[in-house]
């Protein structure tokens, strides 16, 4: 059982137990510890998104791994797509993101990445992590010229904006749209207008102006309000919006309306498959997609397998099957023909390549993906214990259950905060908001 790592790294309030600078650095020594091998390149990638911690962090596991006789080259503010990008185009033994992702700027987090672009392994983090409890690393003391260099790499950002832009068909532009971004003042608040410009497109960027406390403030893919308002008043053809790391986004038509990961899903699994190009007709989901999703596909002659939350494990079971196309109702979309992990802005290139072949608008493209109401009430726990050890908490979704004609229930911890997720969909949204603050009520009492 792994005290620190979840199902995204190492998260919290900075400067708080784990995310201290403290930690930072003999995380560095004990990653280096483990992944040190003779005879390879040791060289480790980090970036970062734009929180004030960042420097702090980025600083103390250079220390860190630099001290175990690993050398270091440090990219600056990338977004977590374009760090597992180049950690596998550069040759890295692994890559690190500093990153809260969608979390406010006074929490951050670290995360790993393999040498093949992919999340470290859960047995490799597990063994990291012994080494930083048991301070293993301690024993290993490199001097001299075994001490590991560090270098910093300013054109990172571009290598990765042309990853990108190679995934669209060659000699493609997007002259004549016209496109709202919210950068969420994070990772990405250069790299997708310019993107977008360099391909033709007329961009008004928001929230593209990070101070290092304004990540994801009221702003990205958690508040659509701001986006959905700028695409109505500039009257642009589509907004496109990234959480602070940019491995997500989620997008607003011509009117302004929220389509969120379910909808992009189920128009690039048709059109993936309509182009021959969706491998053993499958989209790879999660618990949390939409029952109208899989209905959608079904009709298209796609399966939709779900795994748990997380983009590794969607990530785990395409690889696992062969499959090319998966990701998060939140806007993970993950296209492993092109990256390893979910990937925002080339998500957002994706959508606007399809648009620009059709012809057809964002609106039109997802309105024959007909999604169920679906609510989600978030409640706050002083200590996550497995569910089943309430009973009570067992006997409210089973009266749910039984109340509920046409739908689906899912209560689960989260997997990066001290909350319980109760989501619940069906046909008549006023019941199912009952019913989910009815489950959420008794989670309060039982688990504090």
């Amino acid at each position: 059982m792994r005290k620190l790592f979840g199902t995204d790294g190492i998260r919290g309030k900075v400067n708080l137990y784990p995310i201290t600078a403290e930690v930072a650095l003999r995380l560095g020594r004990s990653a280096a510890y483990v992944l040190r091998k003779e005879g390879r390149r040791n060289l480790i990638l980090i970036g970062k998104d734009t929180r004030l911690s960042g420097y702090m962090l980025e600083s103390a596991l250079t220390s860190g791994i630099c001290s175990m006789g690993m050398n270091v080259v440090l990219v600056g503010p990338v977004p977590t797509p374009g760090i597992a990008f180049l950690t596998r185009s550069m040759r890295c033994d692994a890559g690190i993101v500093i990153s809260a992702s969608h979390n406010p700027f006074d929490d951050n987090g670290i995360k790993f990445f393999s040498h093949d672009g992919y999340k470290l392994p859960d047995d490799v983090e597990a063994k990291i992590e012994d080494v930083l409890i048991k301070d293993l690393h301690d024993t290993v003391r490199p001097t001299g010229d075994q001490i590991g260099s560090v270098k910093r790499i300013e054109e990172a950002s571009g290598r990765y904006i042309e990853m990108i832009k190679s995934t669209i068909p060659k000699g493609m532009d997007f002259e004549g749209l016209k496109v709202v971004v919210d950068c969420a003042n994070g990772s990405a608040y250069r790299v997708t207008p310019t993107t977008l410009r360099e391909l033709g497109a007329k961009v008004i960027a928001i929230n593209d102006k990070p101070d290092g406390t304004n990540i994801n403030l009221r702003c990205g893919s958690l508040h659509m309000d701001k986006l959905s308002e700028a695409v109505v008043d500039h009257g642009a053809h589509i907004g496109i919006a990234h959480d602070g790391d940019a491995d997500r986004t989620l997008f607003c038509d011509g009117y302004g309306r929220v389509v969120d990961g379910d909808q992009i899903m189920g128009l690039c699994a048709r059109w993936m498959k309509t182009d021959g190009r969706l491998k053993g007709s499958t989209l790879v989901s999660t618990v949390m997609s939409n029952i109208g999703l899989e209905r959608f596909l079904s009709k298209n002659g796609i399966r939709m397998l779900r795994t748990q939350v997380g983009d590794r494990y969607v990530v785990e079971e395409m690889l696992r099957g062969g499959y090319n196309l998966g990701g998060e109702q939140s806007g993970h979309i993950v296209f492993l023909d092109d990256n390893t992990t979910g990937d925002g802005p080339l998500t957002a290139l994706k959508i606007l390549a399809i648009m620009k072949m059709t012809g057809m608008p964002l609106w039109e493209l997802v309105s024959p993906i007909e999604l169920f109401p679906q609510v989600m009430v978030n409640v706050k726990v002083a200590h996550k214990r497995p569910l089943e050890d309430f009973p009570e908490i067992q006997a409210a979704i089973d009266d749910a259950r039984g109340k509920l004609k046409d739908g689906r229930i899912l209560v689960r911890p989260s997997g990066t905060e001290p909350k319980v997720r109760v989501m619940m969909e069906g046909e008549n949204e006023a019941q199912i908001k009952t019913l989910a603050n009815s489950i959420a009520e008794v989670i309060r009492k039982a688990m504090g």
